[in-house]
């Protein structure tokens, strides 16, 4: 049984959920999950009431290289840490150009106070994973799953009976139900349903640790009600990308549906700010909208 110390690199800050989780080793600590460059004061802080310092992190493992799990990175690699990826994740770690300007023309001025910065991370810091490959640090054993679907350079690391499974999983909320979290560019129905299955697949899990949401022990129950919600939400944004409502109408009319939804599934109505702060409707419609546009264009040119 390995130890893990889930951080809330977000407790009484006024954002949705993020966690990162700590494992000791015979040497230091390996992180997965780095969370956004302004929540290290808050990571620092816990690896200190578990006396350890920021430099004893030697590894960090990174599901995919969205902010909220990947933006603070670049300070633990200039503590020395080694810092592991998805290959398609790569180059934007080593010259995070792009990913910064993407993510400052979408947040503006908030940019600082939600995310931070972002540095390069040198590239002998920085490692690409195989699908299934095995990272052994010391007596732990992480094997690498691609899962995309949320990104298409996402990996679940799975450590002995437990899986970290970033975003494929989605987001669970005070014990809420699971919502399958939409962002562009990148979501592909058919890629993560491939990858709910692969995750269902695995023998003898146990434990799911969300990045939003942390620890998840009905995991079958869990990914059952994700798949269910990720079609509602698909098959909604496709009746109406169908019709070619406007987008501003639709982002009002799916707010409505998501929240009625989350009350259907069991959730407290009064949770819907906390939900539509991880998950925004806006952001949820530009990638589905994305997704149809994209599906049925290459269906009509085949």
């Amino acid at each position: 049984m390995h130890n893990i110390i889930e951080v809330d690199l977000t407790e009484n800050i006024d954002i949705f959920k993020i966690s990162c989780f700590l494992i000791p080793h015979k040497d230091g600590l390996v992180l997965v999950e780095s969370g956004p460059h302004s929540t290290i004061p808050k990571l620092e802080k816990a690896v200190k009431a578990n006396g350890y310092k920021l430099s004893d992190i030697t590894d960090v493992l990174l599901t995919h290289i969205h902010l909220d799990h990947a933006g603070g990175a670049w300070c633990l690699a200039e503590q020395g840490a080694k810092i592991y990826v998805h290959p398609k994740g790569y180059a934007h770690l080593k010259n995070p150009e792009k990913l910064l300007a993407s993510a400052t023309k979408l947040y503006g001025a908030l940019m600082d106070e939600l995310w931070g910065t972002l540095k390069p991370i040198k590239g002998n810091q920085l490692f690409e994973v195989a699908d299934m490959q095995i990272l052994n640090i010391n007596e732990l054993a992480f094997t690498a799953h691609y899962t995309p679907g949320h990104a298409t350079h996402h990996i679940a690391w799975q450590l002995a009976n437990v899986i970290f499974t970033g975003d494929v999983a989605g987001i669970r909320l005070n014990n809420g139900p699971v919502v399958p979290p939409m962002p562009p560019p990148d979501i592909n129905i058919e890629d993560w349903h491939t990858s709910i299955e692969r995750l269902e697949s695995l023998e003898n899990i146990t434990t799911f640790y969300l990045t939003h949401g942390g620890k998840i022990t009905d995991c079958k129950h869990h990914l059952t009600q994700l798949k269910n919600n990720l079609n509602e939400y698909a098959n909604f944004i496709f009746t109406h990308y169908k019709k070619q409502t406007p987008k501003p109408k639709l982002i009002e009319m799916f707010t409505q549906f998501s929240k009625e939804l989350l009350v259907k599934n069991g959730g407290d109505s009064e949770a819907m700010k906390s939900y539509e702060s991880s998950n925004p409707s806006f952001m949820a419609v530009s990638g589905l909208w994305r997704y149809w546009k994209k599906k049925l264009t290459t269906e009509n040119q085949s």
